[in-house]
C-alpha cells in the first residue's frame, strides 16, 4: 500500500503542517508543491522524529532492490528538495540533520494535530487549512523549533559583515509586534458590529521573556539581558493604549525557566509573549524572536536578524508590517507609520558599554551602582550623542542616593545634568523624563515641574512601571492625592506584577493613605512572594509600630535586620533591648531606645549620618525641638526621599499644628496635612 494512503495523522512542525493522508504540505495555509518521492522520505523521517533513519532503511523502504544504482542520487535529490521546502540548511540544519555516512534525522519538534484542527474536507477529498493567526511573510519568517513545551526561534547562520548599530534590532522587533496590535485595532475601529468575543475591549498585555544567550560565553549575559530590557522599553514607547508591556523585573523572573508559554502567560496575566535568542560571535550578532498568543500558543510572527541586515531596518519592518496587514486584511494607520520610522543610533562601543551599565544598574547594590556609573560615563565619552547612555547615568545617580551610595548633594545634581542632556539629545526618551522628574521632586522640591516630567514619561511609554510608580510616590502622594497615588501604583503592579520593590511600595502607599488593613495585607503578600527580601519586613515593622503593635514590630524588624546582613547575635540583642524598653517604658520608652539604637547603627556603619531618619525618631519620641533641628538639617541637605512625604507620613503626626512644621511644608511646596490624618 502506498505511504500516502496509509491512514495516519496530521502533524505540525514549525510553521508547516503535513497531512500524511492526502500528501499535502502547507505553510501558513498555503499549499506547497512536493514530489512523491521526497514526500515519502519526509514521512519516514516524521515517523521517528529526533531519531536516526539510516540510508539502508530508506533504501529498503522506498527504493526497489533493482534500483540500487540510482539510490544515492535519488536520496540526495529528495533531501535537497525537502531542505528547499523548509528553507533549511545542511550546514546549520533546523529540520533535517545529516549524520555523515549513516543517514538523516528530523530534528525539529513534531506535534500530532487533532483531526479537527482547522482542517475541512472538500467533497473532492482535498484538505484546506483555515488560518486565523497573524503571521509574517514566508520569505522573511524563519522556521520555529520546539523547546520547553513551546516553540522557539531558530537561528540563521552568521553572515560576514561589519558590525553596525547592534541595538537597533529591538526597534524592528518592537515595530513588528506593535503592528499586530495596530491592525487589530484598525479592524475594531472599522467594524462597529464586530463580536466582543473576537475583539475584547480590555487592553492586551504582552511579556518579553529574557532573550537566551546562545553565545556559549557567560560573560555575554549582559548583552542578552540588555537587549531584553531595550526591547521592553521600545515596545512600551511604541505601544498604543491597547497594549501593555510587562516590565523587565517580572520578565526576568523567567530566565532559564522550564515553564511553558501557557504557564508563564497565566502567571503574568498576559495575552501575548515575545521570546528570542541572541548569539554573539567575532564581533557579529544574530538575534531571533517570535510572538506567541498565549491562549492557544499560536505563533503570530517570527523573524531573525543578523548584523548585515541591521543597516536597513526600516525596509525590514515595513515588509513585516505589510505581511501582517495582508493576513488580517487591514491597513496600518499612517500616523503610526510615522511613529515607527523614528530611529536612534549609537556607536557599537558606546552601546556595548551602555548594556553593561544597565546590567549592573539592575543589581541595585552600592558596588554594582558604582560600576554602572563608570560604564555609563564611558559610554557617553565614546558617543557624546548617545541619549540613552545619559538617561542610564541619570538613573544610576538617582538610585545611588536611594541605596545610600552617594549623598543627595553628590548624586542628584548629577542626575539632573545627565537627564537634561539626554532630553536635549532625544526629547522622546521616556526614562530620561522619569529620571528628571524624580530629581525635581527629591532634590529641587519642584513638584509642578516633576509632574510635567512624569506625565511626559507616561505619555511616551505607557508601559513604564517605574514611571507610574514615581508619579505615585514622588508627586501624587506628597501632595496628598491618595486615591490617585494608589491607582498609579496599581498600574505599576499590573505592568510589573513580580517586582518586589513595587509590591512593597504598594504597601507603603496604602500606609500613607491611612488604609492600614490594606497595607498590612500587601506587606504580607510581598513577604510571601519572597520571604528573604528584607525591605517588606522593615516596612511592615514600621506599620506595626504605627498601629501600636510593638512586640510584632520588633519581631519583623529583627527578621529584616538578619536579611540585611546582621549577625543573628547582633539582631537578637537589638530586638531584646527594644522589647525590654517597651515593657518598661511603653511607647515613649520604645522610641527613646530606638533613637539610641539608630544613632549607634549609623555611627558604626562608616557612612555619614542621615538627618531625616533621626528626625523621625525624635518626632516619635516626642522630642519636638530635636526633631525640627534634624528636619532643618535634612532640608538643607536636600534629603528628599524622606522629606517629600512630610504631609502624609504618620511618623510626623506629633509635629502637626506646629508653626515650624507649617513653615517647612510651605518652603517645600507641600500641603498642610489633613486634620484627621493618622
Amino acid at each position: 500500500m502506498s505511504d500516502r494512503a496509509n491512514p495516519c495523522r496530521r502533524v505540525s512542525t514549525g510553521l508547516f503542517e503535513i497531512d500524511l493522508v492526502s500528501g499535502r504540505v502547507l505553510r501558513q495555509g498555503q499549499s506547497l508543491p512536493l514530489q512523491d518521492q521526497p514526500f515519502r522520505v519526509l514521512v519516514l523521517l516524521l515517523e521517528r522524529p529526533g531519531q536516526l533513519v539510516t540510508r539502508e532503511e530508506l533504501q529498503a523502504r522506498l527504493w526497489p532492490a533493482d534500483t540500487y544504482v540510482g539510490f544515492d542520487d535519488g536520496l540526495n535529490t529528495a533531501i535537497r528538495k525537502l531542505r528547499v521546502l523548509f528553507g533549511d540548511s545542511a550546514d546549520n540544519p533546523r529540520f533535517i540533520e545529516t549524520i555523515p555516512r549513516r543517514g538523516y534525522r528530523f530534528i525539529a519538534p513534531v506535534n500530532e494535530l487533532p483531526k479537527a484542527h482547522g482542517w475541512s474536507e472538500h467533497p473532492n477529498g482535498k484538505v484546506d487549512r483555515q488560518v486565523d493567526a497573524v503571521t509574517a511573510n514566508p520569505e522573511i519568517t524563519p522556521a520555529l523549533e520546539e523547546k520547553n513545551g513551546h516553540a522557539g526561534p531558530v537561528e540563521r547562520p552568521l553572515l560576514p559583515s561589519s558590525r553596525p548599530h547592534l541595538w537597533r534590532w529591538a526597534l524592528s522587533i518592537s515595530s513588528a509586534v506593535l503592528l499586530v496590535f495596530l491592525v487589530v485595532k484598525a479592524r475594531i475601529d472599522t467594524r462597529p458590529h464586530s463580536s466582543p468575543q473576537m475583539f475584547p475591549a480590555k487592553r492586551a498585555m504582552l511579556a518579553v521573556l529574557p532573550f537566551q544567550n546562545l553565545s556559549n560565553d557567560p560573560a555575554q549575559e549582559y548583552f542578552s539581558d540588555g537587549l531584553t530590557e531595550e526591547t521592553i522599553t521600545d515596545l512600551g514607547q511604541l505601544s498604543p493604549a491597547q497594549l501593555g508591556v510587562i516590565a523587565r523585573t517580572s520578565a526576568m523572573a523567567y530566565k532559564h525557566t522550564d515553564q511553558t508559554v501557557a504557564q508563564i502567560g497565566h502567571a503574568l496575566g498576559v495575552d501575548y509573549i515575545l521570546e528570542g535568542s541572541v548569539r554573539r560571535e567575532n564581533g557579529r550578532a544574530r538575534i531571533s524572536a517570535q510572538l506567541i498568543r498565549v491562549s492557544d500558543q499560536t505563533h503570530l510572527w517570527a523573524q531573525s536578524y543578523d548584523t548585515r541586515a541591521l543597516h536597513d531596518l526600516l525596509d525590514i519592518q515595513n515588509e513585516i508590517g505589510r505581511a501582517i496587514a495582508e493576513q488580517v486584511q487591514a491597513n496600518i494607520a499612517p500616523q503610526y507609520q510615522i511613529e515607527l520610522s523614528k530611529m536612534r543610533s549609537a556607536s557599537p562601543e558606546a552601546y556595548d558599554l551602555y548594556l553593561k551599565g544597565r546590567f549592573y544598574w539592575n543589581q541595585r547594590t552600592p558596588a554594582a551602582l558604582r560600576e554602572s556609573i563608570q560604564l555609563f560615563k564611558h559610554a557617553t565619552a565614546a558617543d557624546p550623542g548617545f541619549a540613552q547612555a545619559y538617561a542610564g547615568l541619570a538613573d544610576a545617580y538617582n538610585i545611588s542616593n536611594i541605596v545610600g551610595l552617594l549623598s543627595a548633594q553628590d548624586s542628584l545634581p548629577q542626575a539632573r545634568a545627565a537627564a537634561t542632556r539626554a532630553i536635549e539629545l532625544d526629547p522622546s526618551l521616556a526614562e530620561a523624563h522619569a529620571a528628571l522628574g524624580m530629581e525635581k521632586s527629591h532634590y529641587e522640591f519642584d513638584f509642578p515641574a516633576a509632574r510635567v516630567e512624569f506625565l511626559k514619561a507616561i505619555e511616551l511609554n505607557p508601559s513604564s512601571a517605574y514611571a507610574h510608580l514615581f508619579y505615585s510616590n514622588c508627586y501624587l502622594m506628597p501632595l496628598g492625592r491618595r486615591a490617585e497615588a494608589i491607582a498609579e501604583n496599581k498600574k505599576a503592579i499590573e505592568l510589573d506584577p513580580l517586582s518586589l520593590p513595587i509590591n512593597n511600595f504598594m504597601g507603603e502607599t496604602y500606609l500613607l493613605a491611612g488604609d492600614y488593613s490594606a497595607s498590612l495585607k500587601q506587606f504580607r503578600q510581598t513577604i510571601e512572594m519572597d520571604p528573604n527580601f528584607p525591605l517588606p519586613h522593615g516596612y511592615l515593622g514600621g506599620l506595626l509600630e504605627i498601629m501600636g503593635r510593638f512586640p510584632e514590630a520588633i519581631d519583623e524588624r529583627d527578621k529584616g535586620d538578619r536579611l540585611f546582613g546582621w549577625s543573628p547575635q547582633k539582631a537578637s540583642a537589638r530586638a531584646a533591648v527594644l522589647l525590654r524598653a517597651f515593657k518598661s517604658g511603653g511607647e515613649k520608652g520604645y522610641w527613646k531606645e530606638r533613637l539610641i539604637q539608630d544613632i549607634d547603627v549609623m555611627k558604626n556603619s562608616g557612612s555619614s549620618i542621615s538627618s531625616a531618619p533621626l528626625a523621625g525618631d525624635y518626632a516619635l519620641a516626642g522630642e519636638k525641638d530635636k526633631a525640627f533641628e534634624y528636619l532643618e538639617k535634612s532640608y538643607q541637605a536636600r534629603e528628599g526621599q524622606e522629606l517629600t512625604l512630610l504631609a502624609v507620613d504618620p511618623i510626623w503626626k506629633n509635629l502637626h499644628g506646629d508653626s515650624r512644621f507649617s513653615n517647612l511644608l510651605r518652603r517645600m511646596g507641600l500641603p498642610e496635612p489633613e486634620i484627621d490624618a493618622r
